[in-house]
C-alpha cells in the first residue's frame, strides 16, 4: 500500500498515523492512543501488558493489528503496533478512561475529514496550514512551504510522466538539483542543519525555500521543452534547473553580503513566529 505518515493531535497529545491511499484507511499508533487515554507514565508497558491479556482472551483485534515503521521520539524509524479506526474503537473498550467517548468522537472526525479532503483537495491544504500553524510556523513561511509542495509535485509528476522510478531515481535527481544550487546533497544539507529524519524543506528559511522552488520549477520547465529520454539526459536537465537557482543565489549573496544557505533549523526558532526569514 502507499502510506503517508501524518501527525494528529488529540487534546495536545501527538497521535502518529499513516494514511493508506489504496484502502482509504487511517492506521494509528496504538501506544500513542494509550498515552492519550491513560496518561500512563509508561504507555509502552501499559500496551504490552494489555496486549498480552487480550491475546490470552482470544481478542482478534490484537491479532489483526498491523506493525508499521513510524518515527519515534529519537527520530529513528521503529516498528510500531498500529490499528485502524474500527480496531481502535474495539480496543478502547478495554481501556478504562474518562476520555474514551471524546476520543471516539475525535477519531471519527479525523476519518471523516480525510475522506472529505480526498473529494476536495483544497481541504488538505487548509489542514496543512493548521498543522504548521500549530507547530508555530509564521504565516509567511507557511505560504512559501505550501507553494513549494505544489511545485515539487509538478516536478515529480513530470518525472513520472516520463517513466522515471520513484525512490532511487527521484532521489538521485533531487540530489543533483540540491548540489547544483546549494553546493550540498540532501544528506549534506541535512547534516549542515543538524537534522536526522526531519524533512529538509520544513527546516529551510524563506530564502532557501524560494531558491529551491526556483530550481525545481526550472527543472520541470526545461524538461518539458527539451524532452529528455535517458536518465543521463534527465541528470543534465536537473543540473540546468539547479544552475538557474545557483545563479540567483550567487547574485543575491553578492548584493547583500549574506549567505543564503543557513545552518539554522525549525528547532532553532528560525522559521517560527518572530524568527528571521
Amino acid at each position: 500500500m502507499t502510506k503517508k505518515e501524518a501527525i494528529q493531535f488529540f487534546e495536545q497529545r501527538t497521535i502518529r498515523s499513516l494514511w493508506d491511499d489504496e484502502a482509504e484507511t487511517w492506521y494509528f499508533a496504538i501506544v500513542d492512543v494509550v498515552a492519550a487515554l491513560t496518561d500512563s507514565p509508561n504507555p509502552q508497558v501499559y500496551w504490552r501488558v494489555l496486549k498480552k491479556r487480550l491475546k490470552e482472551e482470544g481478542n482478534q483485534t490484537v491479532t489483526n493489528c498491523n506493525g508499521f515503521k513510524m518515527k519515534a521520539a529519537d527520530g529513528k524509524m521503529r516498528k510500531t503496533d498500529c490499528a485502524t479506526t474500527e480496531q481502535l474503537f474495539r480496543l478502547i473498550q478495554s481501556i478504562p478512561s474518562s476520555k474514551a467517548e471524546p476520543f471516539k468522537l475525535w477519531i471519527a472526525q479525523v476519518a471523516s475529514e480525510r475522506i472529505d479532503q480526498i473529494q476536495d483537495p483544497e481541504l488538505s491544504i487548509e489542514q496543512a496550514m493548521r498543522d504548521y500553524k500549530r507547530l508555530g510556523y509564521s504565516d509567511n513561511w507557511i505560504n512559501q512551504r505550501l507553494k513549494s509542495i505544489e511545485i515539487r509535485k509538478e516536478l515529480t509528476d513530470e518525472w513520472k510522466r516520463r517513466g522515471l522510478e520513484e525512490g532511487v531515481q527521484f532521489a538521485a535527481l533531487t540530489d543533483i538539483i540540491y548540489k547544483t544550487w546549494a553546493d550540498k546533497t540532501a544528506k549534506e544539507y541535512k547534516q549542515y542543519k543538524g537534522l536526522k529524519k526531519e524533512n529538509l524543506r520544513d527546516n529551510m528559511t524563506n530564502k532557501e525555500l524560494v531558491l529551491n522552488m526556483l530550481a525545481e520549477l526550472s527543472t520541470k520547465e526545461i524538461s518539458e521543452v527539451t524532452d529528455p529520454d535517458t536518465f543521463d539526459e534527465h541528470k543534465q536537465v536537473a543540473r540546468q534547473g539547479g544552475e538557474v537557482a545557483r545563479n540567483a543565489r550567487l547574485e543575491l549573496e553578492a548584493k547583500t553580503g549574506k549567505k543564503v544557505i543557513s545552518p539554522l533549523n525549525a528547532k532553532d526558532g528560525l522559521l517560527l513566529e518572530g524568527g528571521e526569514s
